[in-house]
């Protein structure tokens, strides 16, 4: 994905948008693969030179904010005046106009393998697994996609940052069901995240302190006889249901990790690269030693298990190239391997935190900041 403006050559521009029409710009941008600043630009440049414009009905609009080259919004405000209409208006029939011209591709062959599935591993901690697979849960929700975001990691820090709570140690959970201990269905553990372009696409599967004990009773478990496939025989009613499946794993290299690699492998029929595991990682030495023993975990289920693991890429989390020379080079040095490749890196910005501290997701308590920009960036990478 290119774009013809200068990134450095760009004003923030704020204005109010219906919702559908925000989340229709955001649907199509990805199904374009293009940048949504972008989408805009080249909506009010076709705008300026339209004969007929559709009128957009505003009302009940929720801010949206952009950013377009300088001069461009003034151009587009001058043009407002003459044409006796609001601002908000002129931007609105733009958007519309770059929607009608940029209709959507033909729809993907019906899927043959169940949900996708994107696996966010990490052997260390504190590398932004749960915030990059929220963030980029969220991103693949606006874009119009069914998606189960699991928490996976006993800790429980994806559900607490979300606002839920943890699944009581005796009620059902998806330990249980894996172990095949569960009475019910496990879709009836989903709770909707709220909030946002993604409202009534997203899911979480709460965490349950049970899945502390998850790798020692799948040892010695006579009711699972492959260990690995106890996540995906656990997770199999929800496929038909959901587009995506994004699991937040615990860091750790047992066979809870295992069970989610094997969960993401690339099954006969599947595209390449179609499901996989995305790294979160830091701009710092010890990233790359965590990173060397999950690679090495991979690739043993790999030759045990005569499968495929697609490694998608690394996300380069909270960099800050004010700290100097051990950032750039780690940075320089995750960016030279090449295969997997970075899909992103994303800034150490405040924006995350106070999400989190007020228990909302990113996307929904921050949409337009750089940090969503970027989560939006690797769902579409991660989606195709």
């Amino acid at each position: 994905m290119t774009t013809p403006y200068p990134p450095e050559d760009r004003e923030k521009v704020v204005t109010k948008l219906p919702t559908e029409l925000r989340r229709e710009l955001k649907v199509r941008a990805a199904e374009l693969g293009t940048d949504i600043q972008t989408a805009v630009a080249e909506g009010v440049e076709a705008w300026r030179e339209a004969k007929d414009r559709p009128v957009v009905d505003t009302a009940g609009g929720t801010s949206f904010a952009t950013y377009l080259p300088t001069g461009l919004y003034g151009k587009l405000k001058k043009d407002c005046t003459v044409q006796k209409i609001t601002y908000n208006q002129g931007l609105a029939q733009s958007i519309r106009l770059w929607l009608d011209t940029h209709p959507s591709p033909a729809p993907r062959p019906p899927r043959t393998t169940g949900a996708r599935r994107i696996v966010y591993g990490n052997q260390k901690g504190g590398v932004g697994k749960t915030s990059t697979s929220a963030g980029t849960s969220q991103a693949i929700g606006e874009m119009g996609h069914r998606t189960v975001l699991i928490d996976f990691d006993p800790q429980g820090h994806l559900t607490k940052q979300l606002g839920y709570q943890m699944l009581d140690i005796d009620a059902p959970s998806l330990a249980k069901h894996m172990l095949g201990e569960a009475k019910g269905e496990l879709r009836d553990l989903l709770v909707p995240i709220k909030g946002g372009d993604f409202e009534d696409r997203l899911w979480l599967l709460p965490a349950c302190k049970d899945a502390f004990l998850l790798d020692a009773k799948l040892a010695t478990s006579r009711t699972v006889r492959i260990k690995e496939t106890a996540l995906e025989k656990a997770l199999e009613p929800l496929e038909q249901d959901f587009d995506y499946i994004v699991i937040d794993c615990p860091p750790s290299l047992g066979y809870t990790m295992d069970t989610a690699l094997y969960y993401g492998r690339t099954r006969e029929g599947e595209e390449p690269n179609t499901s996989g595991v995305v790294i979160p990682v830091l701009a710092e030495d010890t990233s790359a030693d965590a990173y060397d023993m999950l690679y090495d975990q991979i690739q043993d289920l790999i030759e045990d298990m005569g499968i495929d693991i697609a490694l998608l890429g690394f996300v380069v989390n909270m960099y800050d190239s004010r700290k100097g020379y051990v950032a750039t080079s780690s940075l320089e040095e995750w960016q030279n391997i090449g295969d997997p490749p970075v899909l992103a890196v994303i800034p150490e910005l405040k924006e995350q935190r106070e999400a989190v501290r007020m228990k909302q997701p990113l996307l929904a308590y921050e949409p337009d900041c750089e940090q969503s920009m970027v989560m939006r960036t690797i769902a579409r990478k991660v989606i195709g």
